[in-house]
């Protein structure tokens, strides 16, 4: 899949017209969408060798006051600045020549675990530096059904190879949307990475609807949001989502769903954990106690500041 610099820079060149950049209007038909090449080179300051070599990968001697410059004629965000700025480091560093960094006296998820069973009736996930699905509490459990997830849990993978969430999600194509950007963030920031590049890879090749997103480009980082479930025996769910990072693990994140206080999704999920507390859960299965499981991230040793996606 496309991870370039050029790849990148293209899909953001292509999404600014050049009247939303602030010059005129062609007379000449554009055989592409939005800015040429020679534009965002007017537009940084810059000339448009020196931006050709950009998108190019030869970055060798682009300053960091250039990667500002081109960042603010593309209106890129500051998490697209920032995955401009990885891109960059990594074709500097030369592919297999960067220093692996190392989670320095990590804390075992033994205590996130215990932090996931202490929030109660508030559905929360722990998931590794590649949305892996490392531990689950109950409230999650009966919502999401993360124990009969087929192995190994991942929220992408779940979320675009197994045609349950796609029906879970009201909203899957918002969630999959931001699922996708975050994937290409986590790219730039863990270029290392051979299993992330193989769940890209896998997701790829086994996913229409993920080719799709991945070619737009996009690089979110997602703290927020919205989830809207169909649940098979309480029906429409609403939560807000929040991501949660954990400062003693940056492989790890929290993600936690909240129910408004009051709302019709607040009298179902106390409903549905009822339900769960007085014995089977809702497929006849004893639901388990969260568990950690491991996704590789001690193994590797390698650090991510990853933040958790809003799909399971």
């Amino acid at each position: 899949m496309e991870t370039t610099i050029g790849g990148f820079l293209r899909t953001r060149r292509e999404r600014i017209t050049p009247e939303q950049a602030g010059l005129p209007p062609t007379l000449t038909r554009r055989r592409v969408p939005g800015l040429r090449r020679e534009e965002v080179a007017l537009l940084a300051g810059i000339s448009p060798d020196y931006y050709q070599r950009l998108e190019q990968g030869r970055t060798a001697h682009v300053s960091d006051q250039v990667l500002h410059a081109v960042a603010q004629a593309l209106s890129l965000s500051d998490v697209e600045t920032e995955h401009l700025r990885n891109l960059v480091r990594s074709s500097r560093a030369g592919a297999g020549a960067r220093a692996t960094q190392r989670v320095s006296g990590a804390v075992p998820d033994e205590p996130l675990v215990r932090l996931l069973e202490a929030m109660g009736d508030t559905p929360a996930v722990l998931l590794g530096a590649r949305l892996d699905i490392v531990a689950a509490n109950a409230a999650a459990e009966a919502v999401f059904a993360v124990s009969r997830m087929p192995q190994p849990r991942n929220a992408a993978r779940e979320l675009f190879l197994h045609p349950e969430a796609r029906a879970r999600y009201s909203n899957w194509e918002a969630i999959a949307t931001e699922t996708v950007a975050q994937l290409r963030l986590l790219t730039g920031r863990r270029p290392d990475d051979a299993k992330l590049a193989a769940l890209v890879g896998e997701l790829a090749i086994r996913s229409e609807p993920f080719r799709r997103l991945w070619a737009t480009g996009d690089v979110r980082e997602k703290r927020l949001g919205v989830a809207r479930i169909v649940h098979p025996l309480v029906g429409a769910l609403e939560f807000d989502y929040h991501v949660l990072t954990v400062p003693a693990r940056p492989d790890r994140s929290l993600l936690t769903y909240l129910p408004r206080p009051g709302s019709p999704t607040a009298e179902a999920l106390g409903m549905l954990l009822s339900w769960v507390a007085e014995g089977p859960d809702t497929a006849g299965q004893e639901v388990p106690a969260a568990t950690p499981e491991s996704d590789g991230s001690e193994a590797d040793g390698e650090a991510s500041s990853a933040t958790a996606s809003a799909s399971l």
